[in-house]
């Protein structure tokens, strides 16, 4: 059962519930029942409040629901005191995105980015869950009394897991960081491509790239970082195309903190392909909390382009009449966006042209940049034979 509740007016809520439908079905779960509800504050003990909760108590057992779901983040009390009013499992958000993540993780940096992200979900979830245990005796040579309390070995060892997986996540983070540098040197034109979940990023990556990453018609379908060369012959150069997880509205912080160092493709990418779906009711919404992430993971600055995806869905009288043209994003920022299909090929050869144009664009300006130099005139970083000097940054 998926229950949301607009708490304030909140600029976020879904009535309908479809994008939590949507996440469960992702999840392997299928919603049987729809609630919403409204209040002013959350219920600090049931978040709903007593009658709303034992309205879905009596939906819960008139659908036979295995579980409820809610669209909200819940404390770990609220969700104590639902499951023991329900009677069945409770959920949140963020712990069906978790559980998402975990199941679709592929790579070794993936899970255990996953990994850390649900123990820190875990840690603040302990309390109350081993009531049945009490607490242990002393150890040998006590006269029994009072010893640790499981509450507090599970504590103790969900920290030390935390900080073995950081430490993991540390060495990751800096192969990555020498990959990078790598492709620095070479004075190589790199593109992320960002978006909302779903926006149809993997299809076009591996349209342009011919690349076989996996691709479906889901939420989070691609968790792991993919990076392909992408050969443009209008500006007879090769750039490195980088495809990166989906974001969602209200994707929880701990993820975007485990998840950094794969997004930091973003942020030090030369150009972001931000792929939208043209097609999606909620475009602006989800073009906006794009934005927000990018900014949160100081990739604000990079310079877009904006691809409307998914035009093969759109009505004759929703098409553009221009295949690509100049949009102002912000006051004083103007953004050219093109409109393209990636399942029919629409738009993709002004797709590709457009991206050839910026890369010549960087390219030529890093040419004539001139490269560090000691006392001595020798260049700081010798460039490779054949390439062109890379950018000073």
């Amino acid at each position: 059962m998926l229950v949301g509740v607009d708490v304030g007016g909140s600029a976020h809520f879904d009535p309908t519930l479809d994008e939590l439908a949507l996440l469960a079905e992702s999840a392997g779960d299928m919603a049987v029942a729809r609630v919403t509800a409204r209040r002013r504050a959350p219920d600090p003990a049931l978040f709903v409040g007593s009658g709303k909760a034992d309205e879905i108590k009596a939906l819960v057992a008139a659908t036979a629901a295995h579980g409820v779901i809610f669209d909200q983040a819940l404390s770990p009390a609220q969700q104590r005191n639902l499951e023991r009013h329900i009677g069945v499992p409770v959920a949140d958000r963020t712990a069906l995105i978790l559980d998402i993540f975990a199941d679709r993780a592929q790579s070794h940096e993936g899970k255990l980015q996953v990994e850390l992200a649900r123990l820190q979900y875990m840690a603040t979830r302990l309390v109350g869950r081993w009531s049945h245990l009490e607490r242990q005796r002393g150890g040998i040579g006590t006269r029994g009394g009072p010893g640790e309390a499981q509450i507090e070995l599970d504590r103790r060892m969900i920290g030390d897991r935390i900080k073995s997986v950081k430490e993991r996540l540390e060495k990751v983070k800096r192969q990555r960081g020498t990959q990078r540098k790598a492709r620095e040197r070479r004075g190589t034109f790199r593109i992320s491509l960002v978006g909302y979940t779903n926006a149809g990023k993997s299809t076009l990556f591996n349209t342009l790239t011919k690349a076989k990453a996996y691709a479906a018609d889901q939420l989070f379908a691609t968790l792991d970082t993919t990076t392909r060369s992408l050969w443009l012959g209008e500006a007879q150069a090769s750039v490195s195309l980088s495809d990166t997880v989906g974001f969602i509205r209200d994707l929880p912080h701990k993820l975007v903190e485990a998840f950094r160092a794969t997004l930091q493709e973003a942020a030090e990418a030369d150009l972001l392909l931000h792929v939208i779906d043209a097609a999606s009711p909620l475009l602006a919404e989800q073009q906006a909390e794009v934005e927000r992430v990018l900014e949160e993971i100081s990739a604000d600055g990079v310079p877009q382009l904006l691809v409307y995806n998914k035009c093969d869905l759109l009505e004759d009288s929703q098409q553009s009449r221009e295949v690509a043209d100049w949009i102002e994003a912000h006051p004083g920022v103007r953004r050219r966006r093109v409109f393209v299909s990636a399942r029919t090929g629409q738009g993709l050869e002004a797709l590709r042209q457009a991206i050839a144009e910026i890369a010549l664009e960087h390219l030529n300006a890093s040419a004539r940049t001139p490269i560090p130099t000691l006392p001595d005139g020798s260049p700081v970083i010798a460039p490779l034979a054949g390439s062109a000097p890379a950018a000073a940054h």
